[in-house]
């Protein structure tokens, strides 16, 4: 559905209280975003990228790694800037800044890089569970694709429930990794010797997959939503103080994305590039690092953190397509729902290729995602860089001139590499497919990039003035299913329909076998006493003076009865009762409420069989 005016993430959005007077705890309460975001960082398809460029090239790309990261921290801090400062994310601003039809394409590459990155991400697990238990490569796809319950079930706890959780994950790579450097003991004099920059036709095609992987274009849009999660004042100096806690998150977390994508280089150039072996998959580094290193303990790290990786990664990968959704099209679905649909774009790809090359074309698709993600980067790395150096947007926390200048040379390195890789790729495609299909995509990262920011007028927010007449209820019904809630929602009921002189209408579903099967004749003994019931449950209305009538229907399905019976009778109000089940209870028991809410149109009146509160 349509979600106008509603900000990110609305579900936690200011969920987080920063008003600390301890400095340590106001930031501690700012931490977390980054974090999320850092795990983007680190996920498997950064680990084939990593291991291709140190088994193929030594340490002659860590330069890349280390510049890439440095861009990444500048990027990342305006997207903080941009949600903190204009309340908006990166897809709502592009949104409200450009035409529909170049929304839509942006909001069509953004979701072909989340794929990629999902299709990287699933991979990555599936080879982890292969690496741990012996999970045949598909099985473990397709086990992997499975994890959008368990997700869901953590985002019902809350952002720092997540947060934690993303963190501990961290903390278990991080661990891992530092044990194989320990293990792998390189030289440090020849680590130094691969931040000098160096680089040619060979290793162009991993440097643009190490950037890609690096710095992650769902990523910038993920910040953007994520730093609005914390509440802070709307005043300048609050929004500034934001932006600093904000900048000093990023900065440790995305270091601390560097020191493991560098370790996984470095172990890379130390045990393979060092010995002659060519890396073709993640399974052969994982089996070569034993008999490298001289014990099964490196290879049992690596495949631990390899599987936190692909599983903590995919957390963040449906947060990112959530807001990307909601962002640029202004349309909201069920989380569940979005997750199963970017997992199902990711899993026909991983399935068919390894059913079709096995794991060395696995890893290929590995490397192949992560080039997709550099090439969508420019169509977000453009649309941030003008709107956080927009004034009119930002107002006096726009972007300085040397933060600008600086955020635009990474853009044209950006572009650049790009560029060149987009010609030595594209160069061997029939001229009829390349040509529209290049002119196309630099058509419209021009218009982004030159156009008018505000050439399409900002999504009208509802206006303030609001229409305070109190509605009058005539008709009310109320569902009742012989259970405690019946009193509650009918001490509700009775309450609304007394200033208006109101009718109760009573509604019983039969479910009953008997009841299924013959209707209206079933005469068991279970209906016989609801029926009774019921007769007290109506003396008891009208003993209030008001009008009650009871009908009581037969079938298997509560929900569309309940339905079918309030578009006849067409009330004024619709007084339920929850009984607080959610999650699995919901599969087990049905979830009435939801379907019955989605289907009528008049309002929904909810109550819960609360205890008092104790005094």
């Amino acid at each position: 559905m349509e979600s106008a005016g509603l900000p990110s993430l609305s579900d936690v959005h200011s969920s987080v209280h920063t008003a600390h007077p301890s400095l340590l705890k106001r930031m501690f309460a700012f931490a977390g975003p980054a974090y999320l975001v850092s795990v983007g960082y680190m996920d498997p398809g950064n680990w084939a990228t990593d291991i291709e460029g140190g088994a193929r090239f030594g340490y002659h790309l860590l330069w890349v790694l280390v510049l890439s990261n440095a861009m990444a921290i500048l990027l990342q801090t305006l997207s903080a800037r941009l949600g903190i400062v204009s309340g908006r994310d990166l897809a709502q601003a592009c949104r409200e800044s450009y035409p529909k039809p170049v929304s839509w394409a942006l909001w069509l590459l953004c979701e072909i890089a989340i794929a990629a990155c999902d299709l990287a991400e699933l991979l990555g697990a599936a080879i982890g569970l292969n690496l741990l238990f012996g999970l045949p490569l598909l099985g473990g796809v397709l086990l992997s694709a499975a994890d959008a319950l368990l997700l869901l079930w953590f985002g019902r706890f809350g952002i720092r429930v997540v947060e934690t959780v993303i963190l501990a994950f961290i903390s278990i790579i991080a661990g891992c990794f530092f044990l194989e450097i320990v293990l792998a003991r390189p030289v440090l004099s020849e680590v130094a010797s691969g931040l000098v920059p160096r680089l040619n036709a060979q290793s162009l095609y991993v440097a643009i997959g190490m950037l890609g992987a690096t710095v992650m274009p769902h990523n910038l849009y993920l910040h953007s939503s994520l730093v609005q999660t914390r509440s802070f004042g709307g005043d300048v100096e609050s929004k500034r103080s934001a932006c600093r806690f904000n900048l000093f998150d990023s900065f440790i977390a995305l270091n601390g994305a560097l020191l493991v994508n560098a370790s996984i280089l470095i172990l890379s150039a130390a045990t393979f590039f060092k010995n002659g072996v060519v890396v073709t998959q993640i399974q052969q580094a994982h089996q070569m690092l034993s008999p490298l290193l001289g014990t099964t303990l490196a290879s049992a790290a690596f495949a631990i953190a390899l599987l936190c990786s692909g599983q903590s990664s995919t957390i963040t990968g449906t947060m990112a397509g959530q807001i990307v959704m909601e962002g640029f099209l202004n349309f909201r679905v069920q989380p569940w729902l979005r997750r199963f649909i970017t997992r199902m774009v990711a899993v026909v790809p991983a399935a068919l290729t390894i059913w079709f090359a096995g794991d060395h074309g696995a890893y290929r698709l590995l490397i192949l995602s992560q080039v997709v993600l550099s090439l969508q980067l420019p169509f977000a790395v453009v649309p941030l860089l003008r709107f956080t150096s927009d004034r009119a947007r930002m107002g006096v926390l726009v972007n300085p001139r040397w933060v600008s200048l600086l955020g635009w040379s990474c853009a044209a390195v950006i572009l650049g590499l790009n560029l060149w890789l987009a010609f030595t790729e594209l160069r061997d495609w029939p001229l009829f497919l390349s040509l529209p299909l290049s002119s196309a995509l630099l058509a419209l990262l021009g218009y982004v990039a030159f156009a008018p920011p505000h050439g399409r007028a900002a999504v009208r927010l509802p206006e303030t003035r609001v229409d305070f007449t109190a509605p009058v209820y005539r008709t009310i019904l109320v569902p009742v299913d012989h259970s405690d809630l019946d009193r509650v929602a009918l001490a509700h009921a009775v309450s609304l329909a007394r200033p208006h002189h109101a009718a109760l209408h009573l509604l019983h579903v039969e479910e009953g076998v008997a009841s299924r099967l013959y209707g209206e004749l079933s005469q068991t003994a279970e209906v016989e006493q609801g029926s009774r019931y019921f007769e007290d449950l109506l003396a008891a209305v009208r003993r209030t003076g008001l009008e009650a009538s009871l009908t009581v229907l037969h079938g298997e399905s509560p929900k569309s009865l309940i339905v079918h019976h309030a578009r006849s009778l067409a009330p004024d109000l619709i007084v339920m009762g929850a009984h607080g089940h959610r999650g699995i209870q919901d599969l087990l028991f049905g979830a009435t409420i939801n379907e019955v809410r989605h289907a009528v149109t008049c309002p929904l009146f909810i109550v819960r069989n609360t205890p008092p509160a104790s005094s």
